[in-house]
């Protein structure tokens, strides 16, 4: 088996010839998912979003459409600004998915994927944080190692561009990948990532089958729940209820839940510990005559 062969089994891409948009840099990690994926026989639409935010942008970008244009594949440009400063990489995020098709693919890797569970456990997520990309269609090459598939990507021909704010050791996530998943080898003597990894999809079945149980408490509406019943459930039932119920959407990055802080407070409304409280996007909780509005 080749290694090439290798790699396409450890991918969750369709059948082949289906119709698919990726989002491709220019980096080592998007040029393998974009040669991957047309080895597995998909028709690709590669997406290219210039930030501006550095003076080579826009060469960039040419060079990643002169990629696809080799390899026959259909280049779409989307221009947006984003001005240097902090929380520039969530910002960008933001403007990428603004741009872009909903259902794009990235080149996320299992070292992201564990990256990932690292920068959550630093912001005290729960369940659905520590089993992030699982499942996910968008993310197939999450069981690929990185240095496997920048191996692939030199093996090709095919010239990657490399970001240098990658190693700028200001954003958490570079710390997070250059210094905290060392450490990590070195305490457990071994590789961490696909033991976390592992750890992930195994906490990610149960985080699936949790929500089947739970999903008769997620057909209860906000505005229809008598709170004396929700006052009797455990707190790790009305926690589930809460956060589906506090999500919210916002313009392009997706849905974000409340913290853990929010919920705790959305419980104590609902115990009638309190009369309302505040929440992210500007809204408010309160209760009154034991119903639940949200503003």
């Amino acid at each position: 088996m080749s290694a090439n062969q290798n790699l396409l089994d450890e991918c969750h891409f369709p059948a082949r010839a289906t119709v698919v948009d990726l989002a491709v840099s220019g980096g080592p990690d998007s040029l393998g998912l974009l040669l991957l994926a047309l080895e597995a026989g998909l028709v690709v639409t590669a997406h290219h979003v210039d930030h501006h935010a550095r003076p080579t942008s826009s060469d960039d970008a040419a060079h990643v459409q002169t990629i696809c244009e080799d390899l026959g594949v259909e280049f779409v440009r989307h221009d947006v600004v984003v001005t240097p400063g902090p929380n520039f990489e969530s910002r960008a995020r933001s403007a990428r998915r603004r741009v872009m098709p909903h259902t794009v693919m990235t080149g996320h890797t299992m070292d992201d994927l564990v990256e990932t569970i690292l920068l959550n456990m630093l912001r005290g997520a729960g369940l659905d944080g520590l089993t992030p990309m699982i499942g996910d269609p968008t993310k197939p090459l999450r069981d690929v190692r990185r240095n496997d598939l920048h191996f692939y990507v030199s093996l090709s021909g095919v010239q990657p561009l490399y970001d240098e704010s990658n190693e700028n050791m200001d954003f958490r996530r570079n710390r997070v990948r250059h210094e905290l998943v060392a450490v990590l080898d070195e305490v457990a003597g071994r590789d961490v990532v696909p033991i976390l990894a592992r750890q992930a999809a195994l906490m990610f079945e149960e985080r699936a089958w949790l929500s089947e149980m739970s999903a008769p408490d997620l057909a209860l509406r906000l505005i229809d729940a008598d709170c004396r019943e929700l006052a009797s459930w455990p707190n790790a039932r009305l926690r589930r209820w809460l956060r589906a119920q506090l999500t919210h959407f916002d313009r392009g990055d997706g849905t974000h839940p409340p913290s853990a802080d929010e919920v705790q407070r959305a419980i104590a409304v609902v115990r009638g510990e309190a009369v309302a409280t505040e929440l992210s996007g500007g809204r408010r909780l309160s209760r009154r005559a034991q119903r639940l509005t949200l503003e």
